[in-house]
């Protein structure tokens, strides 16, 4: 994973947007795994790839962004600019404008409810984004949006590992169950990474979301883990009448759910040091809040 440094976005900023170049530069206080962020000022927010499999984002969410803008009411992170490799940084990277808000994960005085009605309302606008041109699911989207089978080798391979530790028979039902179905209509835009940390809320509420970096056009399944990672019991029900899709999608949502519990738990993924997997998959076995 490449080293970066307030000190590397200083020199990139400075070599390459001079007009920037006087502006304070410091990290975010919650990094996620696949980029770094830092603060540009006040206005701004650098971005930059954390390896070699993070850099599609970059172009595609340049490309895309302003796009779901225009189409979206809740905001999200449009791209003002994109640097080159410079300074011994090897990728792409984009200064976006800075979103103000604080993480689900990090917030105070969050209404839960009022979350899983805005987010399921937030995701069915997303989903009527028009997407004939959108890119489809792949590996530019870490498999997102495409079906879930594409991970079966995963399940297949940390059940094995962790046979001593889950219920294979309940964890092998329901990843059955999420393979009975396709989705039927045509290819729909998706996040990719619906989670805590990349909703922001304001005062309560749903305020912005942020990276896209695994975003396409494709099944829209993938975005409906929150049900079990966040959402309990009449929140779930709440999440799942915003966001008006069949059961088979729930299913389908449950297989994404326990594929990443589950290949996180066995050591296949990124790391989880406070086990929320694991609790993760309790909910995922006991309450499929669809059947």
């Amino acid at each position: 994973m490449t080293d970066i440094s307030v000190e590397l976005v200083r020199t990139l900023v400075s070599e390459q947007f001079p007009e920037w170049g006087d502006l304070p530069v410091r990290p975010v206080v919650r990094q996620g795994w696949d980029n770094r962020t830092f603060r540009l000022g006040e206005q701004l927010a650098v971005r930059l790839p954390s390896a070699e499999g993070y850099v599609a984002g970059v172009e595609k969410e340049d490309r895309w962004l302003p796009v779901l803008a225009e189409h979206l009411s809740i905001p999200v992170p449009v791209p003002v600019a994109t640097g080159r490799p410079a300074a011994g940084y090897p990728f792409p990277w984009s200064v976006r404008r800075w979103l103000p808000g604080e993480t689900v994960e990090a917030a105070t005085g969050l209404d839960r409810m009022r979350l899983a009605r805005d987010l399921g309302a937030f995701l069915t606008a997303l989903r009527n984004v028009p997407a004939e041109q959108g890119p489809a699911g792949g590996g530019h989207s870490c498999g997102r949006g495409c079906h879930p089978g594409v991970y079966g080798d995963q399940v297949e391979c940390a059940l094995d590992r962790l046979k001593d530790v889950v219920d294979v028979a309940a964890c092998q039902a329901i990843w059955a169950s999420a393979l009975e179905s396709a989705w039927p209509f045509p290819p729909a835009w998706f996040h990719g990474d619906v989670a805590v940390g990349n909703l922001l809320t304001t005062d309560g509420k749903l305020s912005a979301v942020i990276d896209f970096g695994t975003c396409g056009v494709g099944d829209p399944a993938c975005d409906l883990v929150m049900a079990w990672t966040f959402f309990v019991g009449d929140e779930r029900r709440a999440f799942r009448e915003a966001v008006d899709l069949p059961d088979d999608t729930w299913r389908r949502a449950r297989g994404w759910a326990l594929w990443k519990a589950l290949v996180t738990m066995a050591g296949l993924s990124s790391p989880d040091p406070e086990g929320a997997q694991s609790r993760i998959l309790v909910q995922v076995i006991e309450d499929p809040f669809i059947d």
